[in-house]
């Protein structure tokens, strides 16, 4: 990364005396679509949905690292860009997993290397997950950070870039209803991998890409936002959708529906279930 930062001479600004702009990735994005940016918060440069957005993107980053790992040989699963000259012969070498893995490992240890500069504090070990806890720790100071829109943009992409080399294959996209974060008038898309596992799910809004969450997330909070949640909106689902949301056979939702008696209407020939039934009959599963 080039940040122009290592000329210790130049002292780091941390707070901000009058509101400002929001640098995050999120909201780069926004203005490039044509929309203002969200202020930031007090002392930061960066406003609340940048904040958990980069927040979120520190924690996948480990696991993504681990999965492009897995792809490095290509026998997990056919990927677009592979050549010679892997560690067994004979076998593929997936070159934009490893490019991936290296841009995943070169951001975080170049983000840690300021942290350690600056701060005057020690090292973290040289592991993916060490290294993302370390910065989730100084999260606080690095939000106050000259250079934050850099660090949540260049974990943007990051992310990105893994994802798409992970799961190269366009996704099935499930209308999940309204946001269920407060204020927040997006819509929540469920997107869904081919092969319909719950551990390949995720859930995001259309309007706030910080308000975004993994299969297991969205299950494991039944399908919203616990505490933060309000008055809960009554949303109807399709056995097909809700066979790729929970990973089951089509025939176990039907199976479900009748043994639980879930509420259900039927719209144009399609029978719909009440979200609400389907998350307590899978949540009383696991």
């Amino acid at each position: 990364m080039t940040h122009g930062f290592k000329d210790t001479t130049d002292t780091v600004r941390t707070t901000t005396t009058e509101p400002t702009e929001c640098e995050g990735a999120a909201c780069l994005r926004s203005v490039a679509a044509g929309r203002a940016p969200e202020l930031a918060v007090a002392g930061s440069r960066l406003c609340p949905n940048c904040r958990l957005r980069l927040t979120h993107d520190l924690r996948r980053l480990p696991r993504l690292h681990d999965e492009c790992g897995q792809l490095l040989t290509g026998v997990d699963r056919p990927r677009d860009r592979t050549s010679g000259g892997g560690s067994v012969p004979g076998l593929p070498f997936n070159t934009a997993a490893a490019e991936a893995r290296s841009g995943i490992t070169g951001i975080l240890r170049s983000w840690a290397a300021l942290v350690v500069e600056e701060r005057g504090v020690g090292a973290p070990q040289d592991t993916p997950a060490q290294i993302a806890d370390f910065l989730l720790r100084h999260s606080a100071w690095l939000h106050a950070h000259r250079a934050a829109g850099e660090l949540s943009d260049e974990v943007a992409r990051c992310v990105r870039r893994a994802r798409q080399v992970i799961d190269p294959a366009p996704r099935r996209r499930v209308p999940v209803g309204d946001c269920v974060v407060p204020d927040c008038g997006g819509t929540l898309t469920a997107e869904v991998r081919p092969g319909g596992a719950a551990a390949a799910v995720e859930v995001g809004c259309d309007t706030e890409p910080a308000h975004h969450w993994s299969g297991q997330e969205w299950m494991r909070r039944g399908g919203g936002l616990g505490a933060e949640r309000t008055e809960p909106a009554v949303r109807w689902m399709t056995a097909r959708d809700i066979a790729a949301l929970w990973g089951v056979a089509p025939g176990s939702v039907y199976r479900r529906a009748s043994e639980h008696q879930w509420r259900r209407r039927a719209v144009n020939g399609r029978t719909f279930y009440h979200e609400q039934d389907v998350h307590t009959s899978f949540g009383a599963r696991a």
